[in-house]
């Protein structure tokens, strides 16, 4: 279960840079192509924060669907099914978005 190692870096990323300082929520933007469960994320959030700051904070996740653009065609597809295969029949693509993992925001008490 790598959400456990993700959730973790997070929790040690936002304690790092705001301290003893009482979080309430992190919004997380979570690209389709990283492959975690959101319901996992949650719980790992739950276990990762006990006895810190962030305990009893909120884990929102947003999602960010996955987009690619063809180099063949020049077509910008999204990735529904994960596959970087264009309409052209072209796998020659550059992913545009879906590979993030990024802490959006924090709010603190």
């Amino acid at each position: 279960m790598h959400e456990l190692a993700i959730v973790q870096r997070v929790v040690d990323e936002v304690s790092a840079r705001l301290g003893a300082r009482r979080v309430v929520r992190v919004r997380l933007r979570v690209g389709a192509l990283v492959a975690v469960v959101p319901d996992a994320m949650r719980f790992c959030f739950d276990v990762a924060t006990q006895s810190t700051s962030l305990e009893g904070a909120a884990l929102e996740i947003e999602p960010v669907a996955a987009k690619a653009r063809c180099e063949e065609c020049d077509d910008v597809f999204a990735m529904s099914d994960g596959l970087p295969l264009c309409a052209c029949g072209s796998a020659r693509v550059a992913i545009l978005a879906g590979q993030e993992l990024v802490i959006q925001d924090v709010e603190v008490a």
